[in-house]
């Protein structure tokens, strides 16, 4: 069952490839780098001499002390230890002398740490176990010492036993106990240190801590206020090193990476985390191909060895065409079903809603394929996904079926199949029981609908047995050209940043940045792994009057509060560029984790609640009077409001 942990540490030991090439490369330049590196000792400096899940019959004969936890126990003659490393079975000894071992082996509760010492020995022929990596050996217990009893557990610590994600984030200290968690934070732990060694020993960046306590940032999302003892002054958390590491190319650096914690106060989202961390880049001298290639190199080189390997160049797409082509600026490459303009075919129809389409600006008919469509889909799923369509994007979405054998086509449908039959068919490549969704509509809002259809038949297709998305694929893209701003949501006359306002402009839209700032284009990145943004950046603005213009004219924010970059701009920066990696999500990928929660060791609930502690919690007010606030209770607090004015009862 824990065979994993070996080849998880076999797999990140030795480069291949082009890494090997880097490694050789760098030694020359005299960056030391140990590129073969041995199985970490795990016995070192503790009480055990081998760990449960290593011993193998070539350590029969051995005396060894194991520690761990009691997995279960078999009619009081056998019971399994468990460690991190794996299971191992443990002889219970029967013989009058060693009563003492038995009474502490056999009386333990399920989960109770113990030490036993003995001898490893051959499983007797015919009760080999080869599901177990130590199913051919047993250790023959001499001593035992119950080092800690275990009361009645909440839930077994097993990863078939179902359990409420609730249920698992109140007692996480026993989740970690599990398989699946061991395995999600120690290949974690190893990915992160093989970034490490990637960006510091092979590409000489520097390690820098940056500050938690900051001032508040314009724009992007809210983030978290902390009280100073200064009447009516706070610090924020900041949502990204973004200032501090520009700072840092103002100041020398050439070549900035940081494993950054990172705090938005984004409320009840469902996959997000009020903290969480990144694998933050900054290089000066740089530009949006170097970025891409470093960041190529860092995640071949840190990809487990479990997993197909990574093959780079990453291909790219254009914001554009990633909107045209699957409605998202996030696609999920691994599936077809790209979204089709049928314009062309309809530019002289009679169709009534075609035509109202087809006469306004940016107006077009688009359409998906939905493969077997009328193998799986039931007619109820169609009317889901047309009220789907409807509520959510207030566009009519059209199922068409041009060789189904039943007649499901409306009267609009078979419509549209009589004037045009034979030119969808070739355009959009349809087979038999194939469907179109068909809609029409103003550009953008026509893809971005059809983009959101296309995950949904995905899933519906998958539930009933068609697979789409390989599982084991992974498809990475990078998404280029973004627009630099756009419309605020509150005021469409106002713009708003489509990144953030230290994006650098694409030099070939430059002027227009003075005559028609909606129509720039920005050097912002994204990469998209399986329909997932794992990681943005971009070249940032190293003038400091265009940073000025940027953030006073056209954003009509207040300079002030970036007055310190502003001058550092205004000293000598050099051009620069960065870019950050959502670990979070990264490792969730990797693993197949349902949630990002899974890859982290203490997480938040997806309302920002620590279930295991009860945080946040409340404060009484003689502990706020220093900050110089006070708590505005709502009416429905005032029970709570109350208890916190009570004294508190001494100690019994």
């Amino acid at each position: 069952m824990f065979c994993w942990l070996s080849r998880l540490y076999r797999g990140f030991s030795t480069p291949t490839g082009r890494i090997t090439h880097l490694i050789q490369s760098s030694l020359s330049r005299t960056l030391v780098l140990t590129s073969q590196r041995r199985i970490p000792e795990f016995s070192s400096f503790v009480a055990r001499t081998n760990t449960c899940g290593e011993l193998r019959s070539s350590h029969i004969g051995q005396e060894v002390t194991l520690c761990g936890w009691i997995q279960y126990r078999r009619q009081n003659i056998f019971l399994v230890l468990r460690d991190f490393h794996g299971l191992v079975q443990v002889v219970i000894p029967q013989e009058e002398s060693a009563a003492s071992v038995r009474k502490i082996l056999c009386e333990a509760p399920v989960e109770s740490v113990v030490q036993v010492s003995g001898t490893v020995i051959s499983r007797p022929p015919g009760q080999e176990n080869p599901k177990m990596p130590t199913g051919e050996i047993e250790i023959k217990v001499k001593t035992a010492e119950l080092l800690n009893s275990c009361k009645k557990l909440p839930f077994e610590i097993k990863d078939f036993v179902k359990k409420t994600e609730a249920l698992r984030l109140q007692y996480r200290y026993l989740d970690l106990r599990s398989f699946q968690m061991q395995y999600n934070l120690r290949l974690r732990s190893q990915m992160v240190m093989k970034m490490r060694e990637y960006l510091c020993n092979l590409h000489g960046f520097v390690d820098i801590e940056t500050p938690t306590l900051f001032k508040r940032t314009p724009g992007g999302a809210k983030e978290f206020v902390i009280p100073s003892r200064e009447p009516g002054k706070f610090y924020c958390l900041p949502q990204s090193p973004q200032q501090f590491k520009q700072l840092l190319m103002v100041g020398g650096l050439d070549r900035y990476f940081q494993v950054a914690r990172c705090y938005r106060d984004e409320g009840s989202r469902p996959d997000r985390q009020p903290e969480f961390t990144q694998i933050d880049i900054e290089m000066s001298f740089v530009d949006q191909t170097g970025i891409r290639s470093l960041i190529e190199g860092l995640l071949q080189y840190s990809w487990p060895s479990d997993k197909d390997p990574v093959v780079v160049p990453f291909p790219s797409l254009t914001f554009a065409e990633a909107l045209a082509n699957y409605g998202t600026d996030k696609p999920d490459t691994r599936f077809g079903m790209k979204i089709i303009d049928i314009s062309d075919l309809f530019r002289n129809t009679e169709v009534g809603f075609l035509q109202d389409a087809l006469s306004k600006p940016q107006g077009a008919v688009k359409a998906i394929r939905v493969p077997e469509g009328t193998k799986y889909l039931k007619r109820k799923d169609i009317d889901s996904i047309r009220k789907f369509a409807a509520d959510h994007f207030n566009q009519e979405v059209l199922p068409v079926f041009p060789e189904a054998s039943r007649n499901w086509n409306s009267p609009v449908a078979q419509s549209i199949l009589e004037e045009q039959r034979s030119g969808l068919i070739r355009l959009m490549e349809i087979r038999e029981d194939d469907v179109v969704l068909l809609t029409a509509g103003e550009h953008e809002k026509a893809c971005s609908a059809l983009g959101k259809l296309r995950l949904e038949c995905a899933d519906l297709l998958e539930a009933r047995g068609l697979v789409l998305r390989d599982p084991a694929l992974f498809s990475f893209l990078w998404v280029v050209d973004f627009p630099l701003f756009l419309p605020k949501e509150e005021n469409p006359g106002g713009l708003e940043s489509a990144h953030h306002p230290f994006t650098a402009p694409h030099p070939s839209d430059l002027q227009l940045l003075y005559t028609e700032p909606e129509k720039v284009r920005s050097q912002h990145y994204d990469l998209v792994l399986n329909g997932s943004e794992i990681g943005g950046g971009s070249i940032r603005i190293h003038d400091a009057e265009l940073q000025r213009y940027v953030l006073a004219t056209l954003l009509k924010e207040d300079v002030n509060l970036l007055s310190h970059l502003l001058q550092a701009l205004d000293f000598g920066a050099p051009p620069h560029g960065g870019i950050a990696l959502g670990l979070d999500r990264l490792i969730c990928l990797v693993t197949g984790a349902p949630s990002i929660r899974d890859v982290i060791a203490f997480p938040k609930s997806f309302r920002g609640h620590d279930l295991m502690s009860n945080a946040p919690d409340s404060l009484p007010p003689e502990e706020l009077k220093p900050y110089h606030i006070q708590v505005s209770w709502p009416a429905d607090s005032e029970a709570e409001k109350s208890s916190l004015n009570q004294p508190s009862l001494p100690e019994s």
